[in-house]
């Protein structure tokens, strides 16, 4: 099991930066598959970006590749989005997610067995 705490969100410039983070709890983490997804308002929740426990393969949404990197250090027990060129439709809260093993190529929010709460970004013209 694992536990997950999302910090980093905030308001920002568009054409700015933000950085997330999302702090795991438990001793298996380095074998999960963690994502993060997004929810804008009056909005579905969406897929944002995953990496494997090993960092071997990464995915992004088609609409913040090449802005967005997703990293994870098992050692810290983290995984970080860094959010550039930030636009106002980025708007949302952040969220992360793990699946055991997940697949990477699992976009959809029911994939995923664990969810932080989530941290509000708001990206302002």
């Amino acid at each position: 099991q694992v536990q997950l705490v999302e910090s980093g969100g905030g308001l920002a410039q568009a054409g700015g930066s933000l950085r997330l983070s999302c702090a795991a709890s438990g001793r298996t983490f380095s074998t999960y598959t963690v994502a993060w997804f997004r929810q804008g308002p009056g909005k579905e929740r969406e897929f944002v970006s995953v990496i494997t426990p090993r960092s071997d393969t990464t995915n992004y949404a088609d609409s913040v590749k090449g802005r967005f990197t997703i990293s994870r250090d098992n050692a810290q027990k983290m995984v970080y989005l860094e959010m550039n060129t930030l636009k106002p439709e980025d708007t949302a809260v952040y969220y992360c997610a793990a699946a055991q093993w997940g697949s990477p190529a699992e976009f959809t929010p029911t994939a995923y067995d664990y969810w932080g709460k989530g941290t509000q970004v708001t990206v302002s013209s």
